[in-house]
């Protein structure tokens, strides 16, 4: 593989290795995806001594001398040069104590360095000395599991998942971005190791998640997640999901495999991760609002309301953000229904312009979620209700050119309506703001200040707050 290894910090490592002899490898995911033939940006270099001294005379070899960032408490360092990060590492072996996953940690091998990887094919390693440049050390058979597609640990899983439980969700990870299938025994390992996942911390857990939910198809994530036990644990609201019930001959969808196929169809479109967390969680609400009666069968009304209320629970238990992005997936899932109520009702301007009101900057994300949201097996079905959705989309794009709905605010203030009115602030205030802000929605007046004005001044007559 050593006409692979062309980037110029390895031109300036072999150069260093061999006049010093050090012992330096090119480590884990880059060599994993030279192999696989993937795109990679980040390198884990691995030397039998000090890291951080390596990484501070490469840069300083390197055009411009980058910056070195260096963690003396790992004893690692790390650069960016040409878009690529570079980490430093001296080799080294851990030992675990049961109730926690930090290791101790001491100067070792590089034998000992690739048994405390996660994984087989993370393990791989290219020798960046002279004497043997590209040479690949494979102890624990790595290259085969990328051949045969299998997702495997170096050591005894059950010793390796116990000692550093996130290793469950890597091994998840890797199996669902990579397409490849966890070792039946690695498997049983996560199995019997799953509530050890109870001692990482929420945030690393959520940045695995986050990762698998990027991926190309997350829903194999998931599956394995469930399967495994772990899903049950790290996110019992989705588990919620699971399941069909038969009342009287009638039965409902599975609402998990159909959340699952609405993010695999989203993923299809976007890689905006709050918009994938809108797909997982658009029916989170289903399970509380789940009802059945003998004449409708089974009902899930004001779902997206339960759901709306059940994002910030979620979103804080996990340690996702509490912002913005918070407020967008509760945008989204409060919403989702609307765009498909459109096409089964005849779609007047009003209507498209509260959901444009409502939606705002993000109408056009919903209306993604809405379609991914269509999952039925009739492909008929699935066809008339997608052409329906974009017949929305061109309405909305219609009314929006026309009527300048989107982010709006009615046109006449509420420091106006004190004014006019000598009021102070009061009820009376959102009452008329309100009134306004229906009538342009409605239609009943153009989105213009004059028309508002004049429709505010017989507004507050109407109810006794202007006499003339």
């Amino acid at each position: 593989m050593k006409e692979q290894l062309r980037l110029p910090v390895f031109d300036i490592i072999k150069t260093l290795a061999g006049k010093d002899n050090l012992q330096v490898y090119v480590i884990g995911g880059y060599v994993r995806d030279l192999i696989m033939k993937r795109s990679s940006d980040d390198v884990d270099i691995v030397i039998v001594g000090n890291g951080i001294k390596l990484a501070e005379k490469v840069a300083g070899k390197l055009p411009g001398k980058p910056k070195v960032t260096v963690f003396k408490r790992f004893g690692t360092a790390m650069f960016k040069y040409e878009g690529i990060e570079y980490e430093f590492v001296g080799a080294r072996k851990e030992s675990y104590s049961p109730d926690s996953r930090k290791p101790a940690i001491e100067a070792g091998s590089i034998e000992d360095d690739q048994k405390r990887r996660d994984l087989t094919v993370n393990a791989l390693a290219l020798s960046l000395h002279p004497d043997n440049f590209g040479e690949l050390t494979d102890p624990f058979g790595g290259l085969n599991d990328i051949k045969n597609k299998i997702i495997r640990t170096p050591l005894n899983p059950d010793i390796t998942f116990s000692d550093d439980p996130l290793r469950m969700m890597r091994a998840v990870r890797f199996a669902c971005r990579l397409n490849f299938k966890i070792f039946p025994e690695t498997l049983e390992a996560i199995k019997k190791n799953k509530e050890r996942i109870k001692i990482v911390s929420k945030e690393r857990i959520s940045d695995e998640l986050n990762k698998i939910i990027l991926s190309e198809r997350p829903s194999e994530g998931f599956k394995i997640l469930d399967e495994a036990g772990l899903l049950e644990i790290i996110f019992p609201e989705l588990t919620a999901l699971k399941g069909v019930e038969t009342v009287n001959g009638l039965s409902h969808k599975d609402n998990f495999l159909h959340t699952l196929q609405v993010l695999d169809n989203i993923s299809a479109k976007t890689d905006n991760l709050w918009l994938r967390w809108a797909a997982i969680l658009h029916d989170i609400g289903k399970p509380a609002a789940k009802r059945f009666s003998p004449k409708h069968g089974w009902t899930f009304h004001s779902h997206e309301f339960i759901g709306k209320k059940t994002v910030p629970d979620i979103f804080k238990r996990m340690r996702l953000p509490m912002n913005e992005k918070m407020a967008y997936v509760q945008k989204l899932v409060l919403l989702h229904l609307r765009p498909v109520a459109l096409v089964k009702e005849e779609v007047t301007d009003s209507a498209i312009r509260r959901l444009l009101f409502e939606a705002g900057d993000d109408v056009d994300d919903l209306m993604t979620l809405a379609e991914a949201d269509i999952t039925s097996k009739n492909e008929n079905k699935v066809k008339l209700f997608l052409k329906n959705l974009e017949d929305v989309r061109r309405r909305l794009a219609e009314v929006e050119e026309k009527d300048k709905i989107r982010n709006w605010q009615p046109p006449v203030s509420g420091d106006v309506i004190m004014k006019t009115f000598n009021l102070k602030p009061s009820k009376e205030i959102g009452i008329i703001k309100d009134a306004v802000r229906e009538a342009v929605l409605d239609g009943i007046i153009p989105n213009e200040y004059d028309a508002a004005f004049d429709y505010m001044i017989k507004f507050a007559k109407k109810i006794g707050i202007y006499k003339t």
